[in-house]
């Protein structure tokens, strides 16, 4: 897995013009209900903020794919959860807990909107948390304004310490 997250690192380092589709895949990916379980993606998109900073790349590109992919990467799996709610509920990891949408319908019953803010922010349930809502059939205008305000302030997290810290640094040590 560690070579894996070197290599994307390394990639956007060479070929800089691509870190912007390459930050959208990974926060798409990081936020797609299943995938986000195969995919290292935080751990390289932290790199890629430290690499930002490192290099002199622009930064608000970079960080509207991160922005767009994660709101994207959540619709998609609020949708999957909204019309596949039966199926899913069927499916691994969700079968493996019977209790997980009882649950979930008592989690949006008590936070609703704010429980789709706030789940972006904790690994596991980032992907889970709009795939749940989608099968509890969270109103979808409370979700998407969830979805699109935690995406921007999530993006930021993702990347800026990085890109800001280590160019905070190269200010404070350069000669």
């Amino acid at each position: 897995m560690n070579a894996s997250i070197t290599a994307i690192i390394d990639f956007v380092r060479e070929h800089q013009a691509f870190a912007a589709p390459v930050v959208f895949a990974l926060a798409f990916g990081e936020s797609l209900a299943f995938i986000s379980l195969l995919l290292p993606a935080t751990v390289m998109l932290i790199g890629i903020g430290a690499l930002i900073g490192a290099s002199g790349i622009d930064f608000w590109p970079i960080y509207f794919a991160g922005v767009l992919g994660a709101g994207f990467g959540d619709w998609l799996s609020f949708w999957l959860g909204r019309h596949y709610h039966l199926q899913i509920a069927r499916m691994w990891p969700i079968s493996k807990n019977p209790d997980l949408l009882p649950r979930g319908y008592a989690f949006f019953e008590k936070w609703g909107w704010s429980g789709v803010f706030i789940g972006r922010f904790f690994g596991p349930l980032r992907a889970i948390v709009p795939l749940v809502a989608g099968t509890c059939k969270m109103p979808a205008l409370a979700f998407q304004l969830a979805n699109w305000a935690s995406a921007f302030v999530w993006a930021g997290v993702m990347l800026a310490p990085g890109s800001l810290g280590l160019s905070r640094l190269h200010e404070w040590f350069a000669p």
